[in-house]
């Protein structure tokens, strides 16, 4: 609209614009001009320039009395910044637009009615020229117009935009900010509304909000208008894709979580003065997920550009929180909006900060865990704004949902918990800013909870996060990771929970040496395999139903164990990419197996499981094959469709040779054959017969990992699960050692990989020490011991003369 004095289009805009049009302004305009192109798909629109905003202030006379209101205000007084921010918007409100910038504004509001249509309604959105910078979002502070018809009630919403500068959020946040009122300005936003309310919208993060894991693309989705995701009034569908891979070619995603999208927002009928409602979801869709995972894909590939663009930009990596909205006539997908995300970004990468529970108590409440912190305070249950004047600073907030009204109140609580919500929601962002634990989408909370009682918000135990009545002690433990040395002997992780691989990733490492498969089926599939496979055998008709339910949204029921499965294993070996991930192949007993949903059909009784139908013998077993077919199935997904190719996998309980031997034949007959795509396969070397027919064993495998505990119980003969013998069961016998030492040594008379997944160097420290001494290659650790452990070996390889800088030179 060339000649326009107030007035700029997308297509002229860019981010070097931000005093001039504020920052999501700039953003969109500098998206619009340099990303379309490359494929992201954008609306179009119009800035409305902060020139304007001062313009029309100046003629009204108004900066005066609005210096009166600001100048010297206490935020920490509720009360007073409420009333000055009311007469703020007031006064900006009144003060409206010049007739010039109304014709300016009309002009080119019909402009793109030519362009969309005469049906066409617009957003107007808010950008304030402090907005949207690497250390401060300013999300949220400023209002948002939708569904907006006609020229009349466009003016209006760009006047209650403007006003929206001074809400009580947003004089609250620039004190906080140490950012002058007066030198920020408010540019109002006009872009074609994507008709998310007939399909799908959400919030995607280029980086894990929970733990600053730069290599996954986050992304959350419900359906109708956005508003309900930002503001956590939904528990919305939650989708992870890994990055590295995705460059690479690859197109799977990493992991998903189905949310509840309990309501939508949609268009209000006729011409009301909502433009927008809230309507329950159906319960068909609240039981699927609201995007395909095409759609994921099409998202994160919009992410991964935008986030490369803007750290070319910064000349560093900027990490982007993104708006993303499907448009339900022309099925495209849009991005709406995207600024740098301002927390997990800006966190240390060179100290490691644990927070650990000390004790335990009575859960009252669980949800989604926000940040990693754990909070303990005087639970207060806030109904609605009107009670948030009782808030005392300290105390835990518990509300149904937060929005950017209740944030002055917000930065004074120890915690917060929330019915509903995600962790893109109003609530999650804030308390990452503010860096406060946040439980949200805990549902029921304002009943179980109440005011007055003592409690303990626990974000420190991965995905879940819970509430415990009263105090629970807990530590915070830092460590400077910069100080640390790396010993030549390879130190790896012992893991099983997908939740917390991306917070362990940050431990130092060298990849994982044992993931466990139980976890996984006990949490996210908790239905035994065969029971998959054939329902009809499971007599139990309760069972039968709840397995039906389970996978009403597959097309088959098998699929749904191999997409679990896969996606908790890949999720660990995202996490620690490109290192290596050694997977232990199912290792449940019969009476485990037994005892997921509907697995009495199809599980012997024992009467010593631990050494009965266990472990590789179950893969070539008749009553089992088909299971053991599922889970190759799901690691040959892990490493061909999701490109997790530093996935290995490990057989363990093999009994003999023989069964190796089947074993081996039955993993290449699913499609994982030893060598090809570069698989390697261990053997978990916990029973006496491994350590004796090692020379043969070594021929069949790539490594051996010692399974200390099995070994212990099988050479000393001691039940480890019978308490009346606990007392003999040492891993510290003579004959132990004597068993360590055969086993790291026939391994290195093969050329095999030696290492060690076993409890034993995590609890005992002379243990670690001789397995050094031996010069074993790696040791599998549990998280909470590798700091302590390491610093045992390296003391020891300095002792021996070896230079624990030997492995970088590797």
């Amino acid at each position: 609209m060339s000649g326009a004095r107030y007035i700029r289009w997308f297509e002229e805009l860019g981010m070097d614009d931000v005093p001039t049009v504020g920052g999501k302004n700039a953003s969109l305009g500098e998206m619009y001009c340099e990303l379309a192109p490359l494929g992201v798909a954008l609306p179009n629109g119009f800035a409305i320039t902060a020139e304007a905003f001062r313009e029309a202030l100046t003629e009204a006379g108004a900066w005066d009395e609005l210096h009166s209101l600001l100048d010297g205000l206490d935020k920490t007084d509720v009360r007073a910044l409420a009333a000055a921010g009311r007469r703020a918007r007031e006064i900006v409100y009144a003060a409206g637009l010049t007739a010039p910038m109304r014709e300016e504004i009309v002009a080119a509001y019909r402009r793109l009615v030519d362009q969309y249509g005469e049906d066409l309604s617009v957003a107007v959105r808010s950008s304030a020229t402090a907005e949207d910078l690497p250390t401060a979002s300013f999300a949220g502070q400023h209002d948002t117009y939708l569904n907006v018809h006609g020229e009349e009630m466009l003016i209006d919403a760009v006047k209650r935009c403007n006003a929206s500068l001074f809400t009580d959020r947003a004089i609250s946040y620039r004190l906080d900010q140490g950012f002058d009122h007066f030198k920020v300005a408010l540019s109002a936003c006009v872009m074609k509304m994507v008709r998310a309310d007939l399909a799908a919208s959400g919030v995607i993060f280029s980086i894990d909000t929970e733990t600053g894991f730069s290599d996954s693309v986050f992304i959350t989705g419900a359906y109708g208008l956005g508003e309900n995701v930002v503001q956590g009034a939904v528990d919305p569908d939650e989708y992870y894709v890994h990055k590295p891979t995705f460059r690479k070619g690859h197109r799977a995603v990493l992991r998903r979580v189905l949310g509840d999208k309990q309501i939508k927002m949609v268009y209000a009928p006729g011409r009301t003065r909502e433009p927008v409602v809230n309507k329950p979801t159906p319960k068909a869709d609240r039981r699927r997920f609201c995007i395909t995972d095409a759609e994921v894909l099409t998202l994160a590939d919009y992410a991964i550009k935008i986030e490369d663009h803007y750290s070319i930009r910064a000349g560093t990596l900027r990490p982007m929180d993104i708006e993303w909205a499907k448009d339900g006539l022309d099925g495209k997908l849009y991005i709406v909006q995207a600024r740098p995300e301002t927390v997990a970004s800006q966190r240390s990468g060179t100290e490691l900060e644990e927070y650990v529970l000390k004790g335990t108590g009575e859960v009252m409440a669980t949800g989604r865990a926000v940040g990693t912190k754990i909070g303990t305070g005087t639970l207060r249950v806030v109904s609605d704004a009107a009670h948030l004047p009782d808030f005392k600073p300290g105390e835990i907030l518990v509300s149904d949902t937060t929005s950017p009204d209740w944030e002055p109140v917000m930065k004074t609580a120890a915690a917060i918990v929330t019915n509903r919500g995600g962790r893109t929601c109003h609530a999650a962002i804030v308390a990452r800013e503010l860096g406060i634990p946040a439980v949200v989408g805990a549902e029921h909370a304002t009943e179980r909870l109440r005011t007055g009682e003592d409690a303990t918000v626990s974000c420190g135990e991965g995905d879940i996060g819970r509430v415990y009545r009263g105090t629970v002690p807990y530590e915070i433990e830092r460590t400077d990771l910069s100080a640390l040395e790396s010993p030549a002997t390879h130190i790896m992780l012992n893991l099983g929970n997908p939740e917390i691989a991306f917070k362990t990733s940050f431990l130092p490492n060298d990849g994982v040496g044992l993931a466990r498969m139980e976890f996984i089926i006990n949490e996210y599939i908790k239905v035994h395999p065969m029971a998959l496979l054939h329902l009809d055998r499971v007599e139990e008709e309760s069972d039968r139903q709840r397995i039906a339910a389970m996978v009403e949204t597959y097309d088959k029921p098998a699929d749904f164990f191999v997409e679990r499965l896969s996606e908790g294993v890949g999720t660990i070996a995202g996490a620690f990419y490109p290192k290596p991930v050694v997977v232990r192949l199912s290792d449940f007993k019969s009476n485990e197996y037994a005892a997921l949903l509907g697995g009495r059909w199809f599980e012997p009784v024992e009467a010593n499981p631990m050494i009965g139908f266990r472990g590789a013998s179950r893969y070539i077993h008749d009553s089992f094959r088909e299971a053991f077919a599922l889970e190759c199935a799901a690691m040959k997904r892990v490493r061909e469709e999701m490109g997790l190719a530093n996935l290995r996998l490990m057989v363990p309980f093999c009994r003999r040779v023989e069964e190796a031997d089947r074993v081996l034949e039955v993993m290449a007959e699913n499609g994982l054959k030893r060598g090809e795509n570069g698989l390697e396969i261990y053997v978990m070397c916990e029973i006496p017969n491994n350590v004796i027919m090692i020379d043969e064993f070594a021929k069949r495998f790539d490594g051996f990992s010692i399974g200390s505990n099995d070994l212990t119980q099988l050479t000393l003969g001691v039940d480890r699960d019978s308490e009346m013998v606990a007392f003999d069961f040492d891993e510290r016998d003579p004959g132990m050692y004597e068993m360590l030492r055969l086993a790291v040594e026939g391994a290195q008379r093969n050329g095999r990989h030696s290492g060690i997944c076993g409890q034993a160097p995590s609890d005992y420290p002379e243990v670690a020490q001789f397995l050094v001494r031996l010069g074993i290659d790696s040791m599998s650790l549990n998280p909470d011991s590798v700091l302590k452990t390491m610093s045992a070996v390296l003391e020891i390889e300095r002792e021996q003369g070896r230079d624990p800088r030997a492995k970088a030179a590797e």
